[in-house]
Protein backbone atom coordinates (compact mmCIF):
# COMPACT_ATOMS: atom_id res chain seq x y z
CA UNK A 1 0.00 0.00 0.00
CA UNK A 2 1.54 3.24 -0.46
CA UNK A 3 0.53 6.51 0.76
CA UNK A 4 -1.01 8.97 -0.94
CA UNK A 5 -1.43 9.69 -5.03
CA UNK A 6 2.07 11.07 -6.01
CA UNK A 7 3.23 9.72 -9.54
CA UNK A 8 6.59 9.58 -8.51
CA UNK A 9 6.06 7.63 -4.93
CA UNK A 10 3.49 5.53 -7.14
CA UNK A 11 5.92 4.59 -9.64
CA UNK A 12 8.90 3.88 -6.59
CA UNK A 13 6.37 1.07 -5.06
CA UNK A 14 5.40 -0.39 -8.72
CA UNK A 15 8.69 -0.20 -10.45
CA UNK A 16 10.43 -2.58 -7.79
CA UNK A 17 8.52 -5.56 -9.31
CA UNK A 18 10.84 -6.94 -12.65
CA UNK A 19 10.17 -5.15 -15.64
CA UNK A 20 9.55 -8.72 -17.52
CA UNK A 21 6.20 -9.21 -14.69
CA UNK A 22 5.14 -5.81 -15.56
CA UNK A 23 5.04 -6.39 -19.80
CA UNK A 24 2.92 -9.46 -18.77
CA UNK A 25 0.54 -6.78 -17.70
CA UNK A 26 -2.19 -6.42 -20.55
CA UNK A 27 -4.79 -3.91 -19.04
CA UNK A 28 -5.02 -1.20 -16.68
CA UNK A 29 -8.61 0.09 -15.47
CA UNK A 30 -8.37 4.06 -14.64
CA UNK A 31 -9.70 7.04 -13.40
CA UNK A 32 -9.37 10.32 -15.50
CA UNK A 33 -6.57 12.00 -13.19
CA UNK A 34 -3.33 12.70 -15.68
CA UNK A 35 -0.94 10.93 -12.58
CA UNK A 36 -2.70 7.84 -12.67
CA UNK A 37 -2.21 8.36 -16.70
CA UNK A 38 1.46 9.18 -16.10
CA UNK A 39 1.31 5.66 -13.73
CA UNK A 40 -0.03 3.53 -15.89
CA UNK A 41 2.51 4.23 -18.66
CA UNK A 42 5.60 4.39 -17.19
CA UNK A 43 4.73 1.32 -14.71
CA UNK A 44 3.19 -0.73 -17.95
CA UNK A 45 3.91 0.62 -21.23
CA UNK A 46 2.55 -2.49 -23.27
CA UNK A 47 -0.61 -2.14 -20.75
CA UNK A 48 -3.85 -1.26 -22.53
CA UNK A 49 -5.67 1.60 -20.35
CA UNK A 50 -9.29 1.34 -19.78
CA UNK A 51 -10.66 4.61 -18.30
CA UNK A 52 -13.19 3.26 -16.04
CA UNK A 53 -16.99 3.88 -17.34
CA UNK A 54 -18.03 4.77 -14.19
CA UNK A 55 -15.94 7.96 -13.68
CA UNK A 56 -17.08 9.35 -17.53
CA UNK A 57 -20.67 8.82 -16.73
CA UNK A 58 -20.12 10.59 -12.56
CA UNK A 59 -19.20 13.71 -14.65
CA UNK A 60 -22.56 13.37 -16.58
CA UNK A 61 -24.31 13.08 -13.54
CA UNK A 62 -22.49 16.05 -11.89
CA UNK A 63 -23.07 18.24 -14.57
CA UNK A 64 -27.10 17.66 -14.49
CA UNK A 65 -26.74 18.22 -10.58
CA UNK A 66 -25.59 21.71 -11.63
CA UNK A 67 -28.19 22.44 -13.30
CA UNK A 68 -30.62 21.51 -10.68
CA UNK A 69 -28.15 23.20 -7.77
CA UNK A 70 -28.76 26.47 -10.02
CA UNK A 71 -31.74 26.33 -10.07
CA UNK A 72 -32.32 25.68 -6.29
CA UNK A 73 -30.50 28.90 -5.43
CA UNK A 74 -33.11 30.84 -7.50
CA UNK A 75 -35.87 29.21 -6.07
CA UNK A 76 -34.32 29.73 -2.28
CA UNK A 77 -33.40 33.27 -3.85
CA UNK A 78 -36.99 34.03 -5.12
CA UNK A 79 -38.22 32.34 -1.91
CA UNK A 80 -36.56 34.98 -0.03
CA UNK A 81 -37.51 37.90 -2.11
CA UNK A 82 -41.34 37.17 -1.79
CA UNK A 83 -41.22 36.87 1.85
CA UNK A 84 -39.16 40.04 2.53
CA UNK A 85 -41.98 41.79 0.02
CA UNK A 86 -45.18 40.17 2.32
CA UNK A 87 -43.27 41.67 5.52
CA UNK A 88 -43.10 44.94 3.96
CA UNK A 89 -46.65 44.93 2.75
CA UNK A 90 -47.72 43.67 5.58
CA UNK A 91 -49.61 39.99 4.25
CA UNK A 92 -49.47 36.72 5.19
CA UNK A 93 -46.67 34.78 3.26
CA UNK A 94 -48.31 31.88 0.67
CA UNK A 95 -45.25 29.87 -0.47
CA UNK A 96 -46.05 28.55 -4.27
CA UNK A 97 -46.88 24.60 -3.89
CA UNK A 98 -47.12 21.87 -6.56
CA UNK A 99 -49.38 19.44 -7.44
CA UNK A 100 -47.47 16.80 -5.68
CA UNK A 101 -47.57 19.44 -2.35
CA UNK A 102 -44.06 20.32 -2.48
CA UNK A 103 -42.65 23.73 -2.89
CA UNK A 104 -39.87 24.89 -5.73
CA UNK A 105 -37.06 24.86 -2.99
CA UNK A 106 -38.55 21.41 -1.87
CA UNK A 107 -39.14 19.85 -5.43
CA UNK A 108 -35.68 20.97 -6.26
CA UNK A 109 -33.70 19.28 -2.85
CA UNK A 110 -36.18 16.31 -3.47
CA UNK A 111 -34.80 15.61 -6.91
CA UNK A 112 -31.01 14.62 -6.14
CA UNK A 113 -31.30 11.00 -5.87
CA UNK A 114 -33.91 10.93 -8.82
CA UNK A 115 -31.56 12.16 -11.59
CA UNK A 116 -28.79 9.98 -10.31
CA UNK A 117 -30.93 6.80 -11.48
CA UNK A 118 -32.99 5.27 -14.43
CA UNK A 119 -36.23 6.10 -14.79
CA UNK A 120 -37.36 2.49 -14.57
CA UNK A 121 -36.04 2.48 -10.86
CA UNK A 122 -37.95 5.06 -9.78
CA UNK A 123 -40.35 4.92 -6.75
CA UNK A 124 -43.78 6.12 -7.25
CA UNK A 125 -43.22 9.46 -5.39
CA UNK A 126 -40.24 9.70 -7.03
CA UNK A 127 -41.98 9.60 -10.20
CA UNK A 128 -44.44 12.03 -9.70
CA UNK A 129 -41.90 14.21 -8.41
CA UNK A 130 -39.90 13.68 -11.65
CA UNK A 131 -43.23 14.55 -14.22
CA UNK A 132 -43.42 17.64 -11.38
CA UNK A 133 -40.02 18.95 -11.83
CA UNK A 134 -39.72 17.89 -15.43
CA UNK A 135 -42.38 20.19 -16.63
CA UNK A 136 -41.41 23.15 -14.62
CA UNK A 137 -37.99 22.97 -15.61
CA UNK A 138 -37.57 21.19 -19.15
CA UNK A 139 -33.97 21.98 -19.04
CA UNK A 140 -32.83 19.35 -16.12
CA UNK A 141 -35.07 17.03 -18.06
CA UNK A 142 -33.18 17.84 -21.08
CA UNK A 143 -29.91 17.23 -18.86
CA UNK A 144 -30.82 14.50 -17.71
CA UNK A 145 -31.96 12.65 -20.92
CA UNK A 146 -28.34 13.17 -22.04
CA UNK A 147 -26.53 11.83 -19.24
CA UNK A 148 -28.72 8.56 -19.34
CA UNK A 149 -28.12 8.66 -22.96
CA UNK A 150 -24.53 8.41 -21.76
CA UNK A 151 -25.49 5.59 -19.79
CA UNK A 152 -26.96 3.61 -22.79
CA UNK A 153 -23.77 3.66 -25.05
CA UNK A 154 -22.02 1.95 -22.24
CA UNK A 155 -24.97 -0.45 -21.78
CA UNK A 156 -25.87 -1.13 -24.97
CA UNK A 157 -23.12 -1.27 -27.29
CA UNK A 158 -20.61 -4.36 -28.21
CA UNK A 159 -17.72 -2.77 -29.76
CA UNK A 160 -15.58 0.30 -30.59
CA UNK A 161 -17.47 1.15 -33.81
CA UNK A 162 -20.81 1.16 -32.61
CA UNK A 163 -19.42 2.97 -29.35
CA UNK A 164 -17.90 5.51 -31.20
CA UNK A 165 -20.33 6.39 -33.87
CA UNK A 166 -23.04 6.28 -30.82
CA UNK A 167 -21.09 8.58 -28.88
CA UNK A 168 -20.63 11.24 -31.74
CA UNK A 169 -24.35 11.56 -31.60
CA UNK A 170 -24.30 11.93 -28.30
CA UNK A 171 -21.72 15.24 -28.59
CA UNK A 172 -23.88 16.22 -31.47
CA UNK A 173 -26.57 16.37 -28.69
CA UNK A 174 -24.80 18.19 -26.40
CA UNK A 175 -23.53 20.50 -29.01
CA UNK A 176 -27.43 21.37 -29.22
CA UNK A 177 -28.36 21.56 -25.76
CA UNK A 178 -25.32 24.36 -25.35
CA UNK A 179 -25.12 23.42 -21.86
CA UNK A 180 -21.92 24.68 -20.33
CA UNK A 181 -21.51 21.54 -18.04
CA UNK A 182 -22.18 19.19 -20.48
CA UNK A 183 -19.72 20.82 -23.32
CA UNK A 184 -17.24 20.14 -20.64
CA UNK A 185 -17.78 16.61 -20.20
CA UNK A 186 -18.16 16.10 -24.19
CA UNK A 187 -14.55 17.96 -24.06
CA UNK A 188 -13.05 15.31 -21.58
CA UNK A 189 -14.54 12.45 -23.33
CA UNK A 190 -13.62 13.48 -27.00
CA UNK A 191 -9.85 14.33 -25.64
CA UNK A 192 -9.47 10.41 -23.64
CA UNK A 193 -12.05 8.57 -25.99
CA UNK A 194 -9.54 6.34 -27.26
CA UNK A 195 -8.64 4.54 -23.32
CA UNK A 196 -12.99 5.45 -22.86
CA UNK A 197 -13.23 2.92 -26.01
CA UNK A 198 -11.24 0.60 -24.97
CA UNK A 199 -13.82 -0.25 -22.48
CA UNK A 200 -15.83 -1.97 -24.90
CA UNK A 201 -12.65 -4.63 -25.80
CA UNK A 202 -13.39 -6.73 -22.69
CA UNK A 203 -16.27 -4.33 -20.59
CA UNK A 204 -13.34 -4.13 -17.61
CA UNK A 205 -14.36 -1.83 -14.62
CA UNK A 206 -12.37 -0.62 -11.27
CA UNK A 207 -15.71 -1.37 -9.41
CA UNK A 208 -14.40 -4.19 -7.42
CA UNK A 209 -11.53 -1.95 -6.19
CA UNK A 210 -13.93 1.15 -6.13
CA UNK A 211 -15.85 -0.77 -3.40
CA UNK A 212 -13.14 -1.95 -1.60
CA UNK A 213 -11.82 1.51 -1.15
CA UNK A 214 -15.41 2.94 -0.22
CA UNK A 215 -15.32 -0.48 2.70
CA UNK A 216 -11.87 1.10 4.15
CA UNK A 217 -13.25 4.59 4.21
CA UNK A 218 -16.05 3.48 5.97
CA UNK A 219 -14.38 1.73 8.39
CA UNK A 220 -11.57 4.22 9.07
CA UNK A 221 -15.07 6.63 9.77
CA UNK A 222 -16.63 4.40 12.41
CA UNK A 223 -13.40 4.58 13.99
CA UNK A 224 -13.15 8.31 13.95
CA UNK A 225 -9.67 8.34 12.97
CA UNK A 226 -6.78 6.62 13.28
CA UNK A 227 -3.60 6.49 16.11
CA UNK A 228 -1.54 3.09 14.88
CA UNK A 229 -1.33 2.46 11.47
CA UNK A 230 -0.05 -0.65 11.58
CA UNK A 231 -3.05 -2.05 13.82
CA UNK A 232 -5.18 -0.47 11.52
CA UNK A 233 -3.13 -2.50 8.58
CA UNK A 234 -4.00 -5.50 10.52
CA UNK A 235 -7.08 -5.24 10.77
CA UNK A 236 -8.23 -4.80 7.54
CA UNK A 237 -5.89 -7.60 6.61
CA UNK A 238 -8.23 -9.82 9.05
CA UNK A 239 -11.45 -9.00 7.96
CA UNK A 240 -10.71 -8.47 4.14
CA UNK A 241 -7.85 -9.96 3.02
Amino acid sequence: MVKGTKSEDVLKVLCKIPSESRALVKEITLDLAGSMNLIAKKAFPYASKVIDRFHVQKLAFEAVQEIRIKHRWEAIDNENKAIQESIINQITYKPQVYDNGETPKQLLARSRYLLFKSERKWTNNQKERAKVLFNVYPDIKRAYELSQNLSWIYENSNNKSYALTRLARWYEDVRQAEFKTFNIVSKTIELNYRDILNYFNNKSTNASAESFNAKIKGFRTQLKGIRNVDFFMFRLQKLWA
